[in-house]
Formats: C-alpha cells, sequence, structure tokens
C-alpha cells in the first residue's frame, strides 16, 4: 500500500468537478464526487497506512453533487465519506457523521465489515429503536474505498459476439467452481485466476458451453447474522451466493487470489481476456433490484447514509419504513434519476471498462417499479434500449419479484431474454409423468411461442433451464422428495417446497441399482430436453459431473463442500454424454432455429416443419393433446424447413431429425417417418446405442425415456 501525504492546506484542496462521479484518477491527480440532495456537508476521508484518517470538507457542490481534487493523489489511496444532515427517519432522513460510508461509485473495496453496533446508525437495543441516533464511530468496522488506477493491457481482446441462436450459458459461482481443483495452487483456487486459467478453460471449452454466467462479482458482504456468534456462525455458515451488494463497480475482493489493494480488478480483468481468447463470453448475474443494507433496522454503510430518500423504495404512508419487492429488507429505486443514473454507469463500466459480454438481472421486475406498481415501459427500459453500449450486449431478466404483480414471465421488451420459469415446471412436471403435461412440454421444447411470439420475439428470448443456482442440483432434482435444509440452521424452514421433484421411489442416496438406472435416465432425459429445445439453453455448473448438495434447496450459506463441485468424484459418463448434447446442438441448426416453427405449410399442405405424432404415428390432434394421462408423443423435424437464413442470406437447411418424448412408466414403440434411413442419435436409456441403426417401422423407447432419431439429408440424397 503506497503513504500519501494528505494536507487540508490551501492549495492543496482543488474544487475539481462534479462529473464524473466516483474517485477518477487522471495521471496527476484525483477527482471525487459524490451524490446527496439532502446532506448540510460532505467530507471525504482519506486513511494512511496506520488507519489514521484525514478529513477534507469537499469545497464545493454543484447541484447535488459533492466534489473536489486532489492534486497527486493517485492509485492505491484508500478513502470513505462522512455525510452531515438531518436524521429523522420518520421522515426518511438518516444521515449520521459518525458513520464511515462506502463510496458508491468505488471501483475496489479493501478490507470487510466488522459486524457491530458502531456500523447501525441507531442504538441498538434502545426502546426507540432507528428513532434514536447513534453517535458510535463506525470508520475501524468499514471496509476502505481504493483509488484504482484504470490502465490495462488488453491486447487484441476482442468479444466473442456469440448470436443468442448459438448460445449455450453456463451458470457458474467463482469460488466454487474452482475451489477444489487439485490441479491448482492452493493460492489460485476459487479466484478469478483460476477460472481464467488453462485447465479451467479446457472444461470449458471440451464441455462446449458458449458463455460462463457468474453468480454476483459486485462487491458483496456477510449478513451480520452469519457474524454474530449466534448458530449459524457455529455452524460455519456465510454469505456465499453473493446477492448481497454493496459495491456496483468493485469486483469482489475475496476472489482475488493476492491482498493488493486493486489486484481484484486487474485479476478479473486478466480472467475475461483469457475467457474471450478461448471463445467464451462472460454474463454478470447482477443485482440492482436491492442493496446490503437491509431495513429500516439494518447497518449503515453507503446509500442510506448518503440519500437514503433517493436510493430506495420507501413507504408513502410511513417513510421510515421500505417497500420490500424483493423479500430482502428494500428496494432500490430506480425511478431516482441518480439512482437510475448509477445502474447505468455501472452497466456501461462492465462492458467498457472490465469487457463484459452481458448481464442477467436478478428480480428484474423490480426495475420497472414505479411507485410500488410494475410498468412494463419504466424509465431503466427506455434508458437501457436507447444506450449506445448497455443495449448491444446480452441482456437476460430474471422475470419476476415477490411483490403484487412481480410474475412478468414473457413481458419483458423485445431485445431481452428472459429466465423462463415455466419452462422450468413444465418440464420437471413431465418427466415425474404428472397428468395434463404434454401439449404444454411441446410449446415449451419449440421455443415457447404461446409467451414470445405474439410480440414479435424470437425463440431465444426463452432462457431454457431445469436448475439453477437456487435449488436442487439436477442429481438432487431425481434424488429428493422434499428438500434438506437442515445445515443451514434454520430448522429446514427455508427454501421452497414447491420443487417439482421425485426421488425415483427412495429418498436420497441409495444402493439400490434400479433405483440408481431411473435416477441416471431422468438426469439425461432432463438435460437433453433443454439442450435441444428451442431458444437458449442453460446449465448449472457440475450439473454434468453430477454433483449433489445433499438435498439442500437453499445453499445461499454454504460456503464449503455442500456448494462446491467434486471434480475428484465427477460422473465421467454423464460428462461425455453432456459434451455429445452441445455438440449435437452446434452441428444441427434444427436445433436453434432463429424463427419459429409454422407447422403446415398452407401453400404445400404436404410439407411441415413440425410434425407432431402420437406413438402409433398417427398426427396428435386437439382431443390428443387434452387428454390428461397422455404422456407420450414424438416430433418430427424437417431439416429443409428452418425459418430464415444464415448470415449471408442462404437459405438455412439440415438433416431431419425425429425426436421421441416418453414419460409413461412402461416401453412403447413408435412409428417412425417412412422413406428415410434412422440412426440414434440420442437415448438417455442407453447412450450406447447412438449411431446404430434403426430397423423396422418402428423404433423401441424405454419408459421414462427420450430418443433422438437422425436422417441424413446426405445419405438420403435430399
Amino acid at each position: 500500500m503506497r503513504t500519501w501525504t494528505i494536507t487540508t492546506q490551501p492549495g492543496t484542496v482543488w474544487p475539481g468537478r462534479p462529473t464524473p462521479l466516483g474517485a477518477t484518477f487522471d495521471g496527476e491527480g484525483t477527482n471525487f464526487s459524490v451524490f446527496s440532495s439532502v446532506a448540510d456537508a460532505v467530507s471525504l476521508c482519506v486513511f494512511d497506512e496506520q488507519g489514521t484518517e484525514t478529513r477534507i470538507e469537499l469545497p464545493e457542490r454543484t447541484g447535488d453533487c459533492w466534489h473536489c481534487y486532489l492534486p497527486g493523489i493517485g492509485p492505491g489511496l484508500r478513502y470513505g465519506y462522512r455525510v452531515a444532515g438531518e436524521y429523522a427517519p420518520d421522515q426518511g432522513l438518516r444521515c449520521n457523521p459518525t458513520k464511515l460510508l462506502m463510496d458508491p461509485y468505488a471501483r475496489a473495496l479493501a478490507g470487510a465489515i466488522r459486524w457491530g453496533p458502531t456500523v447501525y446508525g441507531y442504538r441498538r437495543g434502545d426502546p426507540a429503536e432507528d428513532l434514536s441516533r447513534s453517535d458510535d464511530d463506525s470508520a475501524g468496522a468499514m471496509p476502505r474505498s481504493i483509488v484504482v488506477d484504470p490502465t490495462f493491457d488488453w491486447g487484441d481482446d476482442s468479444r466473442p459476439e456469440t448470436p443468442l441462436d448459438e448460445t449455450v450459458v453456463y451458470e457458474l459461482h467463482v469460488k466454487g467452481f474452482t475451489r477444489q481443483r487439485s490441479d491448482l495452487g492452493a493460492q489460485r483456487r476459487g479466484t478469478y485466476a483460476a477460472l481464467g486459467s488453462e485447465p479451467v478453460i479446457d472444461h470449458l471449452r471440451r464441455l462446449g458451453v458458449t458463455a460462463v454466467e457468474l453468480l454476483p462479482v459486485h462487491q458483496f458482504v456477510q449478513d451480520d447474522r452469519f457474524t454474530q456468534g449466534d448458530r449459524p456462525q457455529a455452524l460455519g455458515l456465510r454469505n456465499y451466493w453473493g446477492y448481497n451488494t454493496i459495491g456496483y463497480f468493485a469486483p469482489h475482493n475475496e476472489y482475488a487470489s493476492t491482498g493488493d489493494a486493486g489486484q481484484q480488478v486487474r485479476e478479473f480483468k486478466q480472467m475475461v481476456r483469457n475467457l474471450h481468447a478461448a471463445g467464451l463470453e462472460v454474463i454478470l448475474d447482477v443485482v440492482y433490484n436491492h442493496t446490503a443494507e437491509g431495513d429500516r433496522l439494518g447497518p449503515t454503510l453507503a446509500f442510506r447514509g448518503f440519500d437514503n430518500r433517493a436510493y430506495y423504495h420507501l413507504s408513502p404512508a410511513d417513510p421510515r419504513s421500505y417497500e420490500d419487492f424483493t423479500g430482502t429488507g428494500n428496494s432500490l429505486n430506480v425511478g431516482n434519476p441518480f439512482v437510475l443514473q448509477l445502474v447505468m454507469d455501472s452497466l456501461r463500466y462492465w462492458v467498457e471498462e472490465m469487457h463484459v459480454d452481458g448481464f442477467r438481472f436478478d428480480l428484474a421486475t423490480v426495475l420497472a417499479r414505479a411507485w410500488g406498481q410494475v410498468e412494463r415501459v419504466s424509465a431503466f427500459f427506455d434508458m437501457v434500449q436507447q444506450d449506445p453500449v448497455v443495449s448491444r450486449v446480452k441482456l437476460i431478466a430474471e422475470p419476476w419479484d415477490v411483490g403484487p404483480g412481480g410474475y412478468q414471465v414473457g413481458n419483458f421488451p423485445a431485445q431481452w431474454s428472459e429466465w423462463n420459469g415455466r419452462y422450468r415446471d413444465t418440464v420437471r412436471d413431465y418427466w415425474r409423468s404428472q397428468d395434463g403435461r404434454l401439449g404444454e412440454l411441446a410449446n415449451r421444447f419449440t421455443g415457447s411461442p404461446d409467451l414470445y411470439e405474439r410480440s414479435g420475439r424470437r425463440p431465444f428470448a426463452s432462457v431454457n433451464f431445469v436448475t439453477a443456482h437456487d435449488g436442487f442440483t439436477l442429481r438432487d432434482l431425481v434424488s429428493y422428495d422434499v428438500k434438506h435444509n437442515e445445515a443451514n440452521g434454520e430448522g429446514n424452514r427455508d427454501g421452497t417446497d414447491d420443487n417439482r421433484s421425485w426421488n425415483c421411489g427412495v429418498e436420497g442416496p441409495t444402493d439400490d441399482p434400479d433405483v440408481n438406472a431411473l435416477r441416471g435416465r431422468q438426469v439425461r432425459n432432463f438435460l437433453a430436453t433443454v439442450l435441444l429445445s428451442q431458444g437458449v439453453p442453460m446449465l448449472v455448473a457440475g450439473d454434468e459431473l453430477g454433483r449433489t448438495q445433499q438435498g439442500n434447496n437453499n445453499a445461499y450459506c454454504q460456503d464449503n463442500s455442500i456448494s462446491w463441485l467434486d471434480w475428484e468424484h465427477m460422473d465421467r459418463d454423464l460428462l461425455a454424454f453432456v459434451c455429445g448434447l452441445i455438440e449435437l446442438r452446434r452441428e444441427h441448426p434444427t436445433f436453434r432455429r432463429r424463427g419459429w416453427f409454422h407447422g403446415r405449410d398452407t401453400r404445400a399442405p404436404e410439407v411441415e416443419d413440425v410434425r407432431w405424432c402420437r406413438p402409433d404415428g398417427v398426427e396428435m390432434t386437439s382431443a390428443d393433446w387434452q387428454t390428461g394421462y397422455a404422456k407420450s408423443a414424438a416430433a418430427f423435424l424437417d431439416g429443409r424447413r428452418i425459418a430464415g437464413t444464415d448470415v449471408h442470406g442462404q437459405p438455412v437447411t439440415d438433416d431431419d431429425f425425429f425426436v421421441v418424448f416418453n414419460a409413461y412408466w412402461e416401453p412403447e414403440t413408435f412409428i417412425i417417418p417412412e422413406g428415410r434411413i434412422w440412426t440414434r442419435a440420442v437415448d438417455s436409456a442407453d447412450d450406447r446405442n447412438s449411431g446404430a441403426l434403426v430397423a423396422g417401422p418402428g423404433v423401441d423407447v424405454q419408459g421414462r425415456s427420450m430418443v433422438v432419431l437422425r436422417a441424413s439429408r446426405k445419405e438420403a440424397g435430399g
């Protein structure tokens, strides 16, 4: 850490500029600017190597931006802010100059919060609760913001810019993905450097995914209850997932391989550069819907202390309380121009400076809320639409929140893709043989046209998934009927009970070979369905290896082997099966069409791009689809009838495919289309059948299994 000499003598503090917000080093000094519309005064607090604090009252206010310039001061300086102003929670005002605040625009943060009474703006334990201001100084318990040198040699880095119809998303946790990789040095495991290392990239390339979607890497904090000596701490629990953001511009410092101030920024950039060189995109899971400051009894760390009324949705009837559409205590108010600016500035920073390729927005419906209501046309979406930087990267919404009217699957703007929760629920229900799911399965398999086609969107508006970080792993989905979250220390009350899982007859691990065979078949059914459906498939890291969380469906606090990938005991056969599925998808545009299926061509009734049939070969009727107990159907996909053209305007053609779904528990024989030579491309009951010729007019399909047949156009002369 470099030592800077800070004085407040005349001429050593210049007025500076109100823009850009944050601490900006220009090669000769650093400009500091922060937003507060309610402050009476703002002090910049700088710290030397021993932690000694020097306070500089910002001399200038332009509008609602407070600013100064320190000549000769540069990267490595550690700082924070104090805001003097009114403390009146019943009016939504929570200024408190005894609380050191992190810069909302900090590019890096050093250290972690040391939880205790000092980080709260009120006197904890006081009968008046948050109405009683605390005057205990929090500087000794707070992380430091860091001035960062933005220069980095990107060399010939270029974005892969993989089209959405060719994208395969792989959701992973930076730490958990590599924490148990024995081929990496101990210091690198669980870091940005590890994710960008050659062995890890080799796995990603072999798998065939095109984009890694990182669980939150914005600087987050540990929950108070995990650090106060109560039962969660005794169990060794921590905030593992990272949905507790406090710094929207700073890469999380725990994921750096060294403790050097600012190293996380350089290391993150090097990771992105290495992944790009391998043709892999980087998508960030971002949490702009709430912050780590919680409800009215939460700590004062940054936003609350600068301008509580601006940053958060407060209850109109009681400004002391917060509107909570997230289940975490507060909701960020992107209806405020400065808050909206922070979100947009952050997004642009990660695209332009950190070279990321897209974002997945956690609880994205919160960003559409104005005065507590969901507005499908909100300022945020307008800003994204017209922004020349953000509008050009991949945008993925988690299209729900916990507030009224919060489930908005299918209702996001045209340039957005969405996590398709209806896809997840339908596919889970179908493969556990629930009645009445066959018709909806056909909709989900063909890209969910009922959700997206009418608004002019494409099949890749749907991000198809069966598992995500939140919930059972794929192996656990077929091994447990109910959650087993006892390790979380909450009496198994946390986590959803709506798992739509099936344990195949035995709860948890078993030595029964029949149960294990059925579970393996079910896992392959789910994987084949996701990877061959129209839309954008998403896999969760470890599902291809057979990862288990021992039945825990809410492992947000398990920063341990429950969540970390177990590379030593990976299921290599399953990995090979997944690699083959992704390769099949990549080589055959039939499974990643840019346009919708249309069924029978009215100009040529004998031609259909998709035809759904019963096992006896007869085309499905409306009555067949509505038969509640029906659990089997097959789709003929005509490779000559792929909607749209390639990038050069040429027609796209492919082999023909016959995809068989059989969620019935008994074997079925499906009559196959005549006049073609069919081979098994996929058989979830026995992958050794891949490539085998199918003789006769029908194909035998095991109970609860999926078969994909391929007829080569070249072999048929077509």
